[in-house]
């Protein structure tokens, strides 16, 4: 289990140029967020990321009745729900993975707790690709012998088991 760390520690920027800056996230640092709280009802909490540097920078806002000025009118139906949310996440290619474990450990934990701890963005899910895919550094699947509807010659590549599972 990976202690998590208290309060929010701010992003240091690192320029790789073209205008894109990165926090820096490494075994000695790496920054995190407040723990997520359920705004008051009639409330929102907004998180914001930009080029000019804001990195999921909070704020909070009231909903309004009614529209009081020109822009946008969002209206929102609470008693009839059309989807349920399970969770958010991202992809764990072949590339993140090869990238995660070139990281020494304290590295890895850092960036794993930034993903999924409380004191991180709290991701929930995860999707992997089922065999290659356009992030692996070859071509490979599970099965490619024809006709072997049994499935005796199917098997996990090395990078699966090694990065995936």
């Amino acid at each position: 289990t990976l202690p998590c760390l208290p309060g929010a520690r701010p992003c240091i920027p690192k320029d790789f140029g073209h205008g894109s800056l990165v926090c820096v996230c490494n075994a000695t640092y790496c920054d995190t967020l407040d723990p997520l709280v359920v705004p008051a009802p009639g409330s929102y909490v907004k998180y914001e990321s930009s080029k000019a540097g804001k990195r999921l920078e909070r704020s909070e806002g009231k909903f309004q009745s009614s529209l009081s000025s020109r822009g946008l009118l969002l209206t929102l139906n609470i008693s009839t729900l059309h989807q349920h949310v399970k969770g958010f996440g991202g992809s764990l290619s072949d590339a993140a993975a090869m990238n995660i474990l070139k990281l020494s450990k304290p590295a890895q934990d850092n960036l794993l707790r930034s993903y999924f701890s409380e004191s991180g963005i709290e991701y929930n899910l995860i999707r992997v690709p089922m065999a290659c895919s356009d992030f692996s550094v070859r071509p490979y699947s599970y099965h490619d012998v024809p006709n072997d509807f049994e499935l005796k010659h199917f098997r996990l590549a090395d990078e699966d088991v090694k990065m995936k599972v």
